[in-house]
Protein backbone atom coordinates (compact mmCIF):
# COMPACT_ATOMS: atom_id res chain seq x y z
CA UNK A 1 0.00 0.00 0.00
CA UNK A 2 2.69 2.50 1.04
CA UNK A 3 4.85 1.74 -1.99
CA UNK A 4 1.89 2.22 -4.32
CA UNK A 5 1.05 5.55 -2.72
CA UNK A 6 4.67 6.72 -3.07
CA UNK A 7 4.71 5.69 -6.73
CA UNK A 8 1.47 7.63 -7.38
CA UNK A 9 2.78 10.74 -5.61
CA UNK A 10 6.16 10.79 -7.36
CA UNK A 11 4.90 9.82 -10.82
CA UNK A 12 2.03 12.32 -10.66
CA UNK A 13 4.26 15.12 -9.38
CA UNK A 14 6.80 14.70 -12.17
CA UNK A 15 4.06 14.36 -14.78
CA UNK A 16 2.93 17.74 -13.52
CA UNK A 17 6.42 19.10 -14.24
CA UNK A 18 5.75 18.57 -17.96
CA UNK A 19 4.53 22.09 -18.68
CA UNK A 20 2.61 22.44 -21.93
CA UNK A 21 2.99 26.22 -22.23
CA UNK A 22 6.76 26.15 -21.90
CA UNK A 23 7.17 23.10 -24.12
CA UNK A 24 5.03 24.42 -26.98
CA UNK A 25 6.42 27.96 -26.82
CA UNK A 26 9.90 26.51 -27.18
CA UNK A 27 9.01 24.05 -29.93
CA UNK A 28 6.85 26.31 -32.10
CA UNK A 29 8.18 29.80 -31.37
CA UNK A 30 11.70 29.04 -30.07
CA UNK A 31 10.72 31.26 -27.19
CA UNK A 32 9.77 31.04 -23.52
CA UNK A 33 6.22 32.00 -22.59
CA UNK A 34 7.50 33.25 -19.23
CA UNK A 35 9.19 36.18 -20.99
CA UNK A 36 5.84 37.64 -21.98
CA UNK A 37 2.66 39.00 -20.44
CA UNK A 38 2.16 37.99 -16.82
CA UNK A 39 5.27 35.81 -16.85
CA UNK A 40 3.11 32.85 -15.89
CA UNK A 41 3.85 29.44 -17.44
CA UNK A 42 0.19 28.66 -17.99
CA UNK A 43 -2.50 28.21 -20.61
CA UNK A 44 -4.02 31.69 -20.35
CA UNK A 45 -0.74 33.58 -20.68
CA UNK A 46 0.23 31.33 -23.58
CA UNK A 47 -3.01 32.05 -25.46
CA UNK A 48 -2.68 35.78 -24.86
CA UNK A 49 0.73 35.80 -26.50
CA UNK A 50 0.69 33.01 -29.08
CA UNK A 51 -2.99 32.54 -29.86
CA UNK A 52 -5.61 30.00 -28.92
CA UNK A 53 -5.01 27.68 -31.88
CA UNK A 54 -1.56 26.63 -30.73
CA UNK A 55 -2.95 26.90 -27.21
CA UNK A 56 -4.94 23.76 -27.96
CA UNK A 57 -1.65 21.86 -27.90
CA UNK A 58 -0.90 23.30 -24.46
CA UNK A 59 -4.37 22.31 -23.29
CA UNK A 60 -3.87 18.78 -24.61
CA UNK A 61 -0.54 18.28 -22.84
CA UNK A 62 -1.74 19.64 -19.51
CA UNK A 63 -5.01 17.71 -19.70
CA UNK A 64 -3.42 14.41 -20.72
CA UNK A 65 -0.89 14.48 -17.91
CA UNK A 66 -3.75 14.90 -15.44
CA UNK A 67 -5.65 12.04 -17.06
CA UNK A 68 -2.55 9.85 -16.82
CA UNK A 69 -2.03 10.70 -13.14
CA UNK A 70 -5.65 9.97 -12.23
CA UNK A 71 -5.63 6.70 -14.15
CA UNK A 72 -2.38 5.62 -12.52
CA UNK A 73 -3.74 6.36 -9.06
CA UNK A 74 -6.99 4.53 -9.72
CA UNK A 75 -5.30 1.47 -11.25
CA UNK A 76 -2.77 1.10 -8.45
CA UNK A 77 -5.19 1.51 -5.55
CA UNK A 78 -8.35 -0.03 -7.01
CA UNK A 79 -7.21 -3.58 -6.09
CA UNK A 80 -7.06 -2.37 -2.48
CA UNK A 81 -10.57 -0.93 -2.62
CA UNK A 82 -9.34 2.67 -2.83
CA UNK A 83 -9.69 3.46 -6.51
CA UNK A 84 -11.34 6.86 -5.97
CA UNK A 85 -8.78 7.83 -3.36
CA UNK A 86 -5.99 6.85 -5.74
CA UNK A 87 -7.45 8.96 -8.53
CA UNK A 88 -7.77 12.00 -6.26
CA UNK A 89 -4.22 11.49 -4.98
CA UNK A 90 -2.97 11.51 -8.56
CA UNK A 91 -5.03 14.62 -9.34
CA UNK A 92 -3.70 16.45 -6.29
CA UNK A 93 -0.04 15.77 -6.99
CA UNK A 94 -0.14 16.36 -10.73
CA UNK A 95 -1.59 19.76 -9.82
CA UNK A 96 1.16 20.40 -7.28
CA UNK A 97 3.74 19.36 -9.86
CA UNK A 98 2.26 21.79 -12.38
CA UNK A 99 2.07 24.67 -9.90
CA UNK A 100 5.45 24.06 -8.24
CA UNK A 101 7.64 22.12 -10.70
CA UNK A 102 11.07 21.20 -9.35
CA UNK A 103 12.44 21.05 -12.89
CA UNK A 104 11.39 24.66 -13.56
CA UNK A 105 12.51 26.31 -10.35
CA UNK A 106 9.16 25.68 -8.64
CA UNK A 107 7.50 28.33 -10.80
CA UNK A 108 4.78 26.85 -13.00
CA UNK A 109 1.22 27.60 -14.02
CA UNK A 110 -1.96 27.79 -11.97
CA UNK A 111 -3.19 24.29 -12.76
CA UNK A 112 -6.64 25.07 -14.11
CA UNK A 113 -6.41 22.85 -17.20
CA UNK A 114 -5.07 20.05 -14.98
CA UNK A 115 -7.99 20.70 -12.69
CA UNK A 116 -10.56 20.46 -15.49
CA UNK A 117 -9.16 17.16 -16.71
CA UNK A 118 -8.87 15.81 -13.19
CA UNK A 119 -12.47 16.76 -12.41
CA UNK A 120 -13.67 14.85 -15.46
CA UNK A 121 -11.65 11.82 -14.42
CA UNK A 122 -12.90 11.93 -10.82
CA UNK A 123 -16.59 12.41 -11.61
CA UNK A 124 -18.18 13.84 -14.76
CA UNK A 125 -21.02 15.24 -12.63
CA UNK A 126 -18.78 17.88 -11.05
CA UNK A 127 -19.64 20.35 -13.85
CA UNK A 128 -16.32 22.23 -13.68
CA UNK A 129 -16.42 23.16 -17.36
CA UNK A 130 -20.03 24.32 -17.13
CA UNK A 131 -19.23 26.55 -14.14
CA UNK A 132 -16.24 27.98 -15.96
CA UNK A 133 -18.17 28.61 -19.18
CA UNK A 134 -21.10 30.33 -17.47
CA UNK A 135 -18.89 32.77 -15.59
CA UNK A 136 -16.43 33.26 -18.46
CA UNK A 137 -18.99 34.15 -21.10
CA UNK A 138 -20.71 36.44 -18.60
CA UNK A 139 -17.57 38.33 -17.53
CA UNK A 140 -14.58 37.37 -19.78
CA UNK A 141 -12.52 36.96 -16.61
CA UNK A 142 -10.53 33.72 -16.79
CA UNK A 143 -9.48 33.99 -13.16
CA UNK A 144 -13.03 34.42 -11.85
CA UNK A 145 -14.21 31.57 -14.06
CA UNK A 146 -11.41 29.34 -12.75
CA UNK A 147 -12.31 30.18 -9.16
CA UNK A 148 -15.96 29.33 -9.85
CA UNK A 149 -14.92 26.02 -11.40
CA UNK A 150 -12.71 25.16 -8.42
CA UNK A 151 -15.54 25.89 -6.00
CA UNK A 152 -17.95 23.81 -8.09
CA UNK A 153 -15.56 20.86 -8.00
CA UNK A 154 -14.96 21.11 -4.25
CA UNK A 155 -18.62 21.41 -3.34
CA UNK A 156 -19.81 18.90 -5.91
CA UNK A 157 -17.26 16.27 -4.97
CA UNK A 158 -18.12 16.56 -1.28
CA UNK A 159 -21.81 16.22 -2.11
CA UNK A 160 -21.45 13.17 -4.35
CA UNK A 161 -18.72 11.39 -2.38
CA UNK A 162 -19.35 12.37 1.24
CA UNK A 163 -18.80 8.74 2.28
CA UNK A 164 -15.18 8.87 1.07
CA UNK A 165 -13.74 11.17 3.73
CA UNK A 166 -10.09 10.96 2.70
CA UNK A 167 -10.94 11.57 -0.96
CA UNK A 168 -13.06 14.60 -0.01
CA UNK A 169 -10.22 16.01 2.09
CA UNK A 170 -7.70 15.60 -0.74
CA UNK A 171 -10.09 17.09 -3.29
CA UNK A 172 -10.72 20.04 -0.96
CA UNK A 173 -6.96 20.63 -0.69
CA UNK A 174 -6.72 20.54 -4.47
CA UNK A 175 -9.47 23.16 -4.80
CA UNK A 176 -8.00 25.35 -2.07
CA UNK A 177 -4.67 25.21 -3.89
CA UNK A 178 -6.40 26.53 -7.01
CA UNK A 179 -7.80 29.43 -4.99
CA UNK A 180 -4.36 30.10 -3.47
CA UNK A 181 -2.76 30.18 -6.91
CA UNK A 182 -5.29 32.87 -7.87
CA UNK A 183 -4.77 35.02 -4.77
CA UNK A 184 -3.29 37.91 -6.77
CA UNK A 185 -6.11 37.69 -9.29
CA UNK A 186 -8.63 37.83 -6.45
CA UNK A 187 -6.98 41.02 -5.24
CA UNK A 188 -7.18 42.56 -8.71
CA UNK A 189 -10.80 41.46 -9.10
CA UNK A 190 -11.67 43.21 -5.86
CA UNK A 191 -9.88 46.36 -7.04
CA UNK A 192 -11.46 46.20 -10.49
CA UNK A 193 -8.08 45.99 -12.23
CA UNK A 194 -8.17 42.36 -13.39
CA UNK A 195 -7.50 41.80 -17.09
CA UNK A 196 -10.17 40.24 -19.30
CA UNK A 197 -9.25 37.61 -21.89
CA UNK A 198 -10.90 36.63 -25.15
CA UNK A 199 -9.62 33.21 -26.18
CA UNK A 200 -11.14 33.70 -29.62
CA UNK A 201 -8.85 36.58 -30.51
CA UNK A 202 -5.05 36.63 -30.46
CA UNK A 203 -3.56 39.41 -28.41
CA UNK A 204 -0.33 41.20 -29.22
CA UNK A 205 2.72 39.55 -27.65
CA UNK A 206 4.52 41.58 -25.05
Amino acid sequence: MVLRVVVIILASYFLGNLNGAILISRLLAHDDVRRHGSGNAGFTNFCRNYGSLSGLLVFAIDALKAVAACLLGRVLLAPLGCGLEGAVLGALFVGIGHDFPATLGFHGGKGIVCGFASAMMLDWRLCALAAFAIVYFSTWYVSLSSIAAALAVGIGFAAWHFDHTLAVVMCSIMCLLALYMHRENIGRLLKGTERKTNFFKKEKAQ
